[in-house]
């Protein structure tokens, strides 16, 4: 069997698309990155220690009850938490952008 030599670039980028959504799995990234998913799990393992943490970002929004008025404190912690998913969404498309780039390029047609 043939080992394929990925990138830094490509493994770095892998991680962060998997990392990137705790629903994310090794399967479905690696079936939409044309990577194995045992290859992904060694990478995100290997960053994981490289950075010393064992488990991925949790945390869910608090969600308002009905007839509580918004204050300016919860209306700052929604607008950080819709900030931060936007970060994260484009980080998903530039790290796709970047591995259909380098699947384009790998074809000889």
């Amino acid at each position: 069997m043939v080992m394929k030599v990925y990138s830094a670039e490509f493994r770095a980028d892998a991680v962060a698309l998997y990392l990137s959504d705790p629903k994310n799995t090794f399967e479905g990234v690696g079936k939409d990155l044309g990577i194995s998913r045992e290859t992904l799990r060694n990478w995100v393992r290997a960053e994981r220690a490289r950075k010393g943490h064992a488990a991925g970002i949790s945390g869910s929004p608090q969600a308002a009850q009905a007839g509580e008025v918004a204050s300016d404190d919860v209306l700052k912690e929604e607008n950080k938490q819709l900030r931060a998913r936007i970060r994260e969404l484009e980080t998903e498309r530039e790290i796709l952008r970047r591995a259909a780039k380098y699947f384009a390029g790998e074809t000889s047609w």
